[in-house]
C-alpha cells in the first residue's frame, strides 16, 4: 500500500528496508511498480526505507502516478538461464494494510499456488 508520494524528492521508490529483505530487491535495483488503483505502469530504482517503517513511497515524477492508500505492485527480475528456469522459484511478499509481511510465499512457476 502506498503510504507517501513526494513530489519534490528526485526520482525513485522508498521501501522498507524488511520489505526489501523478504523480496530480496537491493537498494538502487530498477523495479518495475504497477499501480492496481490507476493502472500506471513505470520502471524506477529502490532506496532503502527505515526498517519496521511500513513505508513505500513514490519520489519524484512517479510521484504524480499514485496516492497513499493506492495498491501497488512491485517487481524485481532476474536472468536465468535456460537450464536453471524450472528450478527457478520466484519469491513473493504478501503485506497486509501496514505493509507488514503476511505469509511470504514462494510461488512455483507456472502452478498458479502457493
Amino acid at each position: 500500500v502506498l503510504t507517501d508520494a513526494d513530489l519534490n524528492y528526485v526520482g525513485s521508490i522508498t521501501i522498507d528496508r524488511d520489505l526489501l529483505e523478504a523480496a530480496d530487491i537491493l537498494p538502487y535495483e530498477k523495479v518495475q511498480v504497477v499501480n492496481n488503483n490507476n493502472g500506471a505502469r513505470f520502471e524506477t530504482y529502490v532506496i532503502e526505507g527505515e526498517s519496521g517503517s511500513g513505508e513505500i513511497c513514490l519520489n519524484g515524477a512517479a510521484a504524480r502516478l499514485g496516492q497513499p492508500g493506492d495498491i501497488l505492485i512491485i517487481l524485481a527480475y532476474a536472468q536465468v538461464e535456460e537450464g536453471k528456469v524450472k528450478d527457478h522459484k520466484p519469491q513473493v511478499v504478501h503485506v497486509d494494510e501496514k505493509n507488514r509481511p503476511i505469509g511470504g510465499t514462494v510461488l512455483v512457476m507456472g502452478s498458479g499456488t502457493n
